[in-house]
Formats: structure tokens, C-alpha cells, sequence
């Protein structure tokens, strides 16, 4: 079960606000979704991720299909009830894990053959075997298995990608059964349009309840990124939700949401908090440095989240310095809650018609801001 509908779109731009909603609730778009690529959003409960707003989460195939395992999952009567999660649950295929992780072996059209990252256990990763796992998890939204080239990819090389990204797509189709659970499609195309605009037909072709723009923020500049976004999501369905994989910080997300991008999901913001390192309207702060240990000020001033409202720049800085739990935490909770809010202010910008205002305020240089 999966609907969507767009409330608001910018007629300028071809942003939009909408309304998704799967078997486990409904969530505003456009949205960033905290990734728990184990079955859980690092440093976070799901009580505190629910009262943060948090409708949608992302997890990882890949990793739990390796550890502990599907069928264990599935014993335990799906991801939701698991991890204790009454949410929205998407799960990426294992595709880009499977490339970037994985020791690998052999990739052919049967599938991708590679080795545990975890023990060096040997593994054979088929479109068939990707949609099983995601049915065994019991994922809201499940997404094709796909080939994602790095950049820089020669012409061929990404050629053969799209290629073999679109029979595994049609085998995903055809194996996917799971009633209640959406399958989206994957774009592939590097930051060649030609390739771009042949993985798009394919793919439409095959009528995918959802589809993502996959193989960008993988390295390649901003202004390639922005190059694919000016002209591909317009030409996606309307009637259905567009992802931007593994897109998580404000420029990207604007980009994106610029262009008609409805979800987003990244790992960045708790990442970089486990290195201490929070985010603000006005930059980055990297609480580790010495210049926060006698700041006594919230790390924003205007933020109401936790951490924001009860403790300092300072004593956060102790803990990390420390090697405190409490120091990823916090750290943790406010980053998500930022880029909660973060969305929320641009939906209410494109419902008053004022995105591009936002924007251009918002896209200003950014830097640590241990001065300010």
C-alpha cells in the first residue's frame, strides 16, 4: 500500500509539497529520511526519532541480509517489529553496498559475486535474492537491485551499467510478490544525458511505484550533480514520488527539491556527529576544536531540540573530548532534528510560494563558526 499526492507545486521551479503515505503512516514531502543502516539510527531510540517527527527511516539490505540475517528477521515478524519501529520503512536494494563494501569478484548479468566485508565470506548477490531479503524484512518500500558506477566512469563502462541496471530492474518486477510493500525503480546514467534519458524509458516502461535518481553524490562536482537534476526529475512521472539517493546536506537538498526531488536520505549528519561536528543554518561547527572549550553557549541559539536547550558548546566539546556516549547523542539529535526542521521550513516556503527566496538566502558560504 502506497499513495501519493502532490498538494503544492512551484511553477516556477517544479518543486513540490505532498503526502505519502504506506501501511505504517503518512509523512509530508519533501522529506529527508534518517538512515539505520542496521536496523537502527546510530545514537537514537525510536521513541526520540517519533518525537522528532521522524515518519520514514531508511535501512540497509546488504548489511542485514549479512548479519544476522533475513530469515532471522523474518522470524521475528519483520523489520518493523524487530527494531520496534512503527514507522515507514525503506530499504536500499544492497546494490551500492554490495560495489562499494564488498570484495569484488565477478559481476555479470546473472548477478554480482563478492565477499563479506564483515569475514571475507563468499556471497552471490542476484536481483531475485535482493527483492527476498527485502520481502523477508517487510520494508514499507523496497528498491530494485542496480549497478551503480563510480565517478569518474568512462562512457562504456556506465553504458554497460545502465544496461544491466535495467534487466536486473525487470527481474526485480517480476520476482517482487509482497503485497502492501512498494518497489521503486533505480537511474543510473553517470552525468551522461543520453544514458540518463535511456535508463529513465526504461525504467518508466516498467511501471514502478516510485523512482530514484541513483549514482549522484558520488563524488562528482556539485555542477554535475545540478546538470542531471535540471533536466531528469521533470521527466519523471508526476503522480509518483522521486528519491535522490544519498543526498543529506542543505545546498544538495535544494538542489534537489529545487529540481522536484521528493525524498532524500544520507548518512552525513550522523556520521560527521560521531566525529563531533553539528549543523547549523550558518555552517558546520566542529565541537571538538579548542576554541568551544570555555563557549557556553547552545550549539544554536534558536534550535529547541535537546541538546540545544540543555546544554552547552563547551560541555559537549568535554564529552567528546572524553570519549563520552552522551557526546554522540547529542550531537546525534541535534543534527536530525536540523534537517527536520530544515524541511519543514522549505515545504512551508513552497506552499507560500516563497522557495527561491529561501534558497538564496539559505546558499550562502559556509564555514566553522567558532566566532559567531
Amino acid at each position: 500500500m502506497l499513495t501519493f499526492e502532490v498538494l503544492k507545486e512551484c511553477p516556477q521551479t517544479g518543486a513540490r509539497a505532498g503526502r505519502l503515505t504506506t501501511a505504517h503512516g503518512s509523512f509530508e514531502t519533501p522529506v529527508f529520511m534518517p538512515v539505520g543502516t542496521q536496523g537502527t539510527v546510530k545514537a537514537m531510540t525510536p521513541d526520540e526519532l517519533k518525537a522528532m517527527g521522524v515518519g520514514i527511516i531508511l535501512s540497509n539490505t546488504y548489511h542485514l541480509y549479512l548479519r544476522p540475517g533475513h530469515d532471522l528477521v523474518r522470524e521475528a515478524g519483520g523489520l518493523h517489529a524487530f527494531m520496534n519501529w512503527d514507522g515507514s520503512i525503506l530499504t536500499d536494494s544492497g546494490g551500492f553496498q554490495v560495489f562499494s563494501l564488498g570484495k569484488l569478484n565477478r559481476i555479470s548479468d546473472d548477478g554480482v559475486e563478492f565477499r563479506s566485508h564483515i569475514d571475507g565470506s563468499r556471497h552471490f548477490f542476484t536481483p531475485e535474492l535482493s527483492v527476498e531479503v527485502q520481502e523477508a524484512l517487510g520494508s514499507d518500500i523496497a528498491m530494485v537491485f542496480d549497478q551503480c558506477p563510480p565517478y569518474p566512469s568512462d562512457y562504456g563502462y556506465v553504458e554497460e551499467a545502465v544496461r544491466r541496471t535495467t534487466l536486473w530492474a525487470r527481474r526485480c518486477r517480476e520476482a517482487h510478490t509482497r503485497r502492501g510493500q512498494a518497489l521503486f525503480g533505480i537511474l543510473q546514467g553517470g552525468v551522461y544525458r543520453d544514458l540518463r534519458e535511456r535508463s529513465l524509458a526504461g525504467l518508466v516502461d516498467l511501471d514502478f511505484s516510485g523512482y530514484a535518481v541513483g549514482g549522484l553524490s558520488v563524488g562528482e562536482p556539485f555542477s554535475r550533480m545540478q546538470e542531471v537534476l535540471e533536466y531528469l526529475p521533470a521527466r519523471l512521472p508526476r503522480e509518483k514520488p522521486r528519491y535522490l539517493m544519498g543526498v543529506g546536506t542543505p545546498d544538495y537538498l535544494l538542489a534537489g527539491i529545487l529540481a522536484g526531488i521528493d525524498m532524500f536520505d544520507c548518512v552525513l549528519p550522523t556520521r560527521i556527529a560521531r566525529n563531533g561536528t553539528v549543523m547549523t543554518a550558518k555552517g558546520n561547527l566542529t565541537l571538538r576544536n579548542a576554541g568551544y572549550a570555555r563557549d557556553f553557549r547552545p550549539i544554536d541559539g534558536d534550535c529547541p531540540c535537546y541538546a540545544c536547550q540543555n546544554y552547552t558548546r563547551a560541555y559537549i566539546r568535554h564529552l567528546l573530548k572524553a570519549g563520552e556516549i552522551l557526546a554522540l547523542r547529542l550531537t546525534t539529535t541535534h543534527n536530525l532534528h536540523f534537517l527536520h526542521s530544515f524541511m519543514e521550513e522549505v515545504r512551508q516556503a513552497i506552499y507560500a510560494g516563497s522557495l527561491e527566496e529561501f534558497a538564496r538566502g539559505y546558499l550562502r558560504p559556509q564555514g566553522d563558526l567558532q566566532d559567531t
